[in-house]
């Protein structure tokens, strides 16, 4: 028998976050790193809830790993390699439970599946090769229809128009699709669309407190 899931009554497509909801992350980690490297006020130029221009531009694309490490020395301290800024912003990756990705193959099996990620071509080396070692998969969408990253497509969340973009390429019906994320301003982008949402809260997961099978 197929597992039914919790909470999931109309629904026919599914889009999930990444960071926070299927891979583990940490952005005091991040805070406490570039700390460590002189910028003291990091939390005011990055956060899950705010940012300032140079990650947007990276998150969407409109420069690359070298323009963003070059903005980020201009902040440090003195003597700061790009290594050091790499290892400083991939603080907040960490582990990637390989319970959620059997979730998501059972979800394959039901729903129209889609990732949407907030993320940075930085972020996406480290976190598939946190993928690669644990699964020997070299990408995500073995375990999704479609996968968006923000720096490959041009758009971030909480615009409505990446979640405007994903409904009509893949003609989608808002009132039948779920967004699951973690951060609130990413909510509100999706329901201003119809689309209907679950606000993963701190201490919530995915395995625990929404695909959690029926008995």
């Amino acid at each position: 028998m197929f597992p039914k899931f919790l909470a999931l009554n109309n629904i026919r497509h599914i889009i999930l976050d990444l960071g926070g909801v299927i891979l583990n992350i940490d952005y005091k980690k991040t805070e406490q790193a570039f700390t460590s490297l002189g910028i003291t006020d990091f939390d005011q130029k990055y956060s899950q809830l705010k940012q300032t221009e140079l990650f947007d531009l990276l998150e969407t694309g409109k420069i690359g790993r070298a323009e963003f490490l070059a903005g980020m020395r201009t902040m440090a301290g003195p003597g700061i390699t790009d290594d050091q800024i790499v290892a400083a912003w991939n603080a907040m990756l960490l582990d990637l439970p390989l319970r959620r990705l059997q979730i998501l193959q059972q979800l394959q099996l039901h729903f129209d599946t889609f990732l949407l990620s907030n993320t940075n071509e930085i972020h996406e080396e480290a976190f598939l090769k946190t993928l690669k070692s644990l699964t020997g998969f070299d990408s995500l969408g073995v375990f999704f229809d479609k996968v968006y990253y923000s720096h490959r497509v041009g758009l971030r969340k909480p615009d409505a128009a990446i979640f405007r973009m994903i409904l009509e390429q893949n003609g989608l019906a808002p009132e039948k699709t779920l967004f699951v994320d973690d951060s609130p301003q990413h909510i509100e982008g999706a329901k201003a669309l119809g689309i209907q949402t679950i606000l993963l809260e701190p201490g919530m997961t995915i395995e625990e407190h929404i695909f959690k099978s029926k008995s």
